[in-house]
């Protein structure tokens, strides 16, 4: 019964993700705005029957720019999990592999880096290099790998004992083959739950760069810039600001918890 409980939360929560990327990906063909066009005559209009989620400071429909924003604030969110698991994994494999030297150099540079507050770090290469959507990628990039490769590390070392790696070696398979076809497939499916919950955090931080004004940069609709061009008009026209932060706040609870319901479906003693 637990685990038909687990599978039933599991498939409502997955379906909502999906219903979210999708609802970006078609952002164009949903919004019934062009996203940057300025009304002069409808400025900071509440929510109504001709702009569901009222407008912004310059005639802009809310729920365009909300649908919009996605495509930057979820999908480079995405990008940027997809980017660094990938980084973080290769690392994590060849040091818990390899062991030894290798293994040493790279855990001194990855308890260097991770020694460094996240979001002070993520800062300070955005200052140093500038805003833009490059240079916030690399930021956020250079610093999330350490909790996949640290991850990753642990769970090779668990493994690379075992027989079947054993057998392998006896087969004449190399290191590489070694790493992708036997250890990477046992290692994935658990980190396939750090990835999931990592895009939350992602989102967050690129809303929070920009809800500071060195993120995303105007005038694209991301939901952190658009709470931070909002902020302004939080007594005279707070829709500008509730809309994004509702779609933020939706976002991270629904890949948080996808991320908690693959937790218990691929470990259920925890």
């Amino acid at each position: 019964m637990k685990n038909k409980k687990i599978d039933y939360k599991f498939y409502i929560i997955l379906t909502l993700a999906i219903l979210i990327i999708l609802i970006t990906v078609f952002a164009n063909y949903l919004a019934p705005y062009n996203p940057d066009y300025q009304n002069y005559e409808a400025i900071s209009q509440a929510p109504n029957s001709t702009y569901l989620l009222g407008t912004d400071y310059v005639g802009r429909d809310i729920l365009s720019r909300v649908l919009y924003g996605g495509r930057y604030s979820l999908l480079i969110a995405l990008l940027v999990t997809l980017l660094v698991a990938f980084i973080g994994i290769v690392i994590g494999l060849i040091s818990g592999y390899l062991g030894g030297v290798v293994d040493i150099v790279i855990m001194r540079i990855v308890d260097m880096i991770m020694s460094f507050p996240y979001i002070v770090f993520v800062i300070a290469v955005v200052t140093i290099f500038g805003g833009g959507l490059r240079n916030l990628i690399l930021a956020m990039t250079l610093i999330s790998w350490t909790n996949y490769a640290r991850v990753t590390r642990a769970m090779v070392i668990s493994l690379k004992n075992n027989d079947f790696i054993n057998q392998a070696k006896l087969s004449g398979a190399s290191n590489i083959r070694i790493m992708y076809k036997y250890l990477a497939p046992n290692v994935l499916p658990y980190l396939i739950v750090l990835t999931t919950q990592d895009i939350a955090n992602n989102l967050l931080t690129l809303s929070s760069l920009s809800l500071l004004g060195i993120g995303v940069q105007p005038p694209i609709a991301e939901w952190g810039l658009m709470l931070s061009e909002g902020k302004k008009y939080i007594q005279t026209a707070p829709w500008i600001l509730f809309f994004p932060g509702i779609a933020i706040f939706i976002c991270v609870v629904v890949f948080n918890l996808l991320g908690d319901s693959l937790r218990d479906i691929l470990d259920p003693k925890e």
